[in-house]
């Protein structure tokens, strides 16, 4: 990687001194971390929230937003994740949400102070973009809620992979397969109902409702059968309801395709 360094420091040699000593400190913060990671389990932690934020972002063919708003998007997202954490702790501090030993306990856990609280923190931050004039379709709802939710389980999955100090190669390949697919479902489900709500004002509550609620009752669904230890077998219902997720996001981003109103207007 040498030819890097020189290139990057080429490019900043006409400046003063203070930005070329600024540009050595950089490369060397950055060869450090680089050292001490494992550059693999790194991609395998952060790499499928990005390709699902690709992917997302490919499908809105007709009239895709502007990048900096999709980054600054995943950036909240990232950020809706201290708003999550305070709702949680606060709501577990209430009887019957600090998730005890019986299954009622559990499911109210499940949903209200895991479920509602992250999805609400995600919500929070999707109704700033639903406010700008450049959320001018549908689709969009699903775009900007994914890539939300994109920046909030990219965090989740760095804290949980890393969380042990040297990282863990299983934990990072299960998750990959199952918490990020799943926080992306539950996001083209809420943002499918809210991209419907701004277009729709008469229903607007309406649409609103059942896309924060949808997000939260498939979200509480599939952490309410995993956690459930006395009963491992159902954790097989976590994965069919994440199957049934995925089913219904499939679903509902071919709906919004295929009803965008910059469909008619391209010549192909």
């Amino acid at each position: 990687m040498p030819n890097v360094a020189n290139i990057f420091l080429q490019s900043v040699r006409k400046t003063d001194k203070w930005r070329q000593r600024k540009a050595c400190r950089l490369l060397s913060v950055f060869w450090y971390l680089a050292a001490q990671m494992d550059i693999l389990l790194l991609a395998l932690t952060i790499g499928p929230g990005i390709a699902i934020a690709l992917f997302v972002y490919l499908k809105d063919r007709y009239d895709r937003e502007p990048f900096r708003q999709l980054v600054w998007a995943f950036v909240l997202g990232i950020v809706s994740t201290i708003p999550a954490v305070i709702a949680s702790i606060s709501l577990s501090k209430v009887p019957f949400l600090d998730g005890g030993s019986s299954v009622t306990d559990t499911f109210l856990y499940a949903f209200v102070t895991v479920a509602f609280a992250e999805e609400g923190a995600k919500f929070i931050f999707l109704r700033r973009f639903y406010r700008k004039p450049f959320f001018d379709e549908p689709f969009d709802g699903i775009t900007y809620a994914v890539m939300i939710s994109m920046g909030f389980a990219t965090l989740e999955n760095v804290l949980y992979v890393f969380m042990e100090g040297t990282g863990n190669y299983a934990t990072a390949l299960l998750r990959m397969l199952t918490a990020v697919p799943a926080h992306a479902s539950f996001a083209v489900i809420m943002g499918y109902f809210v991209g419907m709500a701004k277009f729709k004002p008469n229903f607007r509550t309406v649409y609103i409702l059942l896309g924060l609620l949808g997000a939260v009752f498939f979200h509480g669904t599939y952490d309410f059968l995993l956690m459930l230890n006395n009963y491992p077998n159902l954790a097989i219902g976590a994965m069919v309801s994440l199957v049934v997720a995925l089913f219904l996001s499939f679903r509902a981003i071919r709906i919004h395709q295929n009803g965008s109103p910059f469909k008619k207007a391209l010549p192909w």
